[in-house]
């Protein structure tokens, strides 16, 4: 009953919406999902002229520059990077990819790599927007925000007047909290899998380790950023250079892996087949998944920042889109795709990667990519937990006690995620992360001015700084 319940969900939010024919009396179905994704990055990406192109070096500009903190509790413009890159440069690039080629596969990854390019258009224009309606945060210092805080004041906007709550920002912040639980039970469900097959550990042994290491952490109301800032630079750091590595010893395998990549995307074999839209929509929803751009997780990180500039935050943000797709998930499906074809038959999910892993690296490799996956699930699951932050004190009001519940509800379902089934579990994280993005988008459209303004304003004063030297 709840199964079927749940896919229902599901195929409204991502299933076939609109079918395209194609030679051979096959189609290509588009979700409601993908073609809201695709709009508003491809308008984004138009109406701000190529920004991810034109600006990249502004944002490493912004990222390699001094930004202090100037009020106590708020995040510098790093820090903020570092929280919303410990849920992209977390299970989206182990789990995420994965699940991606499993189902999708090689041509699942060039998708990937559109999502990340036209999101990083979204990605700056949602932070841009929460900077700009982030408030104080009385219970943990600091400032909070995100998509809630300026969908309500976009609805007083149209309404003409103060509201204490506003529906659709109810809706997006209810929306969040499933998605992070849905998040919190990938993370238990990848985890309890990989120390399955790496160390012969039952799931229920690793799963009571897990949640409780967990709350140690997330029930300490400081522990957050702190964690994250020692965690996601190392791990990430360690995950590059194994991939380079493994890219060094298969360096003359890499132009068929590529040529696997593009050839699939729009392969001739995958229109016949009818799986084209396989491909399409796993990329571009494991690549949300992952990258997060639009779908209103990263501006809960965004809005905490103290800055003298909010287009440097969302330039930030926009940057971290980038370091996840372009780098960290390329470095996964690589490490994937550098397999024989015969190895990785009939694997899927993390399954797939320990197998891969070792074929590269020997026993080392299942051992290393078990325990990167252990560290990933910590900073993606504390990641969550700092987005939640915002949405629970939207909801329930600046107060200790909902923040703990729903740390515990989060707790619960790291622990049912290691005992679910894969698939349950992906469902749940797509149907909340779908929601949020449709809720999201119907306050970046109209507020798209808003962000362009702000970019332009901070072009101009870019250009008047270089000119002084």
């Amino acid at each position: 009953m709840f199964t079927a319940f749940i896919n229902s969900i599901y195929n409204f939010t991502s299933g076939e919406l609109i079918k395209i024919p194609l030679p051979g009396g096959e189609y290509l179905g588009l979700s409601l999902l993908v073609i809201v994704l695709l709009a508003m990055g491809l308008y984004f990406t138009l109406r701000l002229v190529f920004f991810p192109v034109r600006l990249f070096p502004e944002m490493l500009h912004v990222v390699t520059s001094k930004d202090e903190k100037k009020e106590k509790g708020a995040l510098t413009g790093w820090q903020a990077l570092v929280v919303s890159t410990a849920t992209r440069v977390g299970m989206g690039n182990l789990a995420g990819v994965v699940a991606a080629i499993s189902t999708g596969g090689a041509g699942a990854v060039f998708w990937m790599w559109i999502t990340a390019l036209i999101g990083a258009s979204s990605s700056f224009v949602e932070s841009v927007l929460a900077q700009k309606y982030k408030r104080e945060d009385p219970l943990y210092g600091g400032y909070k925000g995100g998509p809630a805080y300026y969908i309500h004041a976009l609805e007083e906007r149209v309404r003409k007047k103060k509201l204490k709550y506003s529906i659709v920002a109810i809706l997006f912040a209810l929306s969040g909290l499933i998605c992070w639980s849905g998040i919190s039970q990938v993370v238990g469900n990848s985890v309890t899998e990989t120390f399955q097959i790496a160390f012969n550990i039952k799931p229920l042994y690793t799963i009571i380790a897990l949640v409780l290491i967990s709350a140690v952490i997330v029930l300490r109301k400081k522990a957050t950023v702190k964690v994250l800032d020692v965690v996601v630079p190392i791990m990430a750091a360690c995950y590059f250079v194994i991939t380079l590595f493994i890219i060094g010893k298969n360096i003359f395998h890499m132009p068929g892996v590529l040529s696997d990549i593009f050839a699939e995307a729009f392969g001739i074999r995958q229109i016949a087949g009818g799986t084209i839209g396989t491909v399409i929509m796993m990329g571009v929803q494991r690549g949300l998944f992952s990258n997060e751009a639009g779908s209103g997780s990263a501006p809960c990180a965004a809005a905490a920042a103290d800055t003298d500039d909010p287009a440097k935050i969302g330039l930030t943000q926009s940057l971290g889109v980038f370091i996840d797709t372009l780098v960290i998930c390329s470095c996964t499906a690589f490490i994937m795709l550098l397999v024989p074809a015969e190895v990785r038959e009939g694997l899927g999910g993390m399954a797939l990667l320990y197998a891969a892993m070792e074929y590269h690296l020997g026993a080392f490799g299942g051992i290393f990519i078990a325990i990167t996956l252990w560290l990933f699930a910590f900073s993606t699951f504390i990641g969550v937990l700092f987005y939640a932050r915002s949405n629970v004190s939207y909801l329930f009001g600046d107060k200790m006690l909902p923040q703990t519940i729903f740390k515990v509800f989060a707790l619960g379902m790291l622990f049912v995620g290691g005992l679910a089934a894969y698939y349950t579990v992906w469902t749940i994280s797509d149907i909340g992360i779908a929601l949020m993005t449709f809720f999201n988008a119907v306050a970046l459209f109209p507020m798209f001015g808003e962000a362009r303004d702000m970019l332009k304003s901070y072009e101009q004063k870019r250009k008047a700084e270089k000119a002084k030297k």
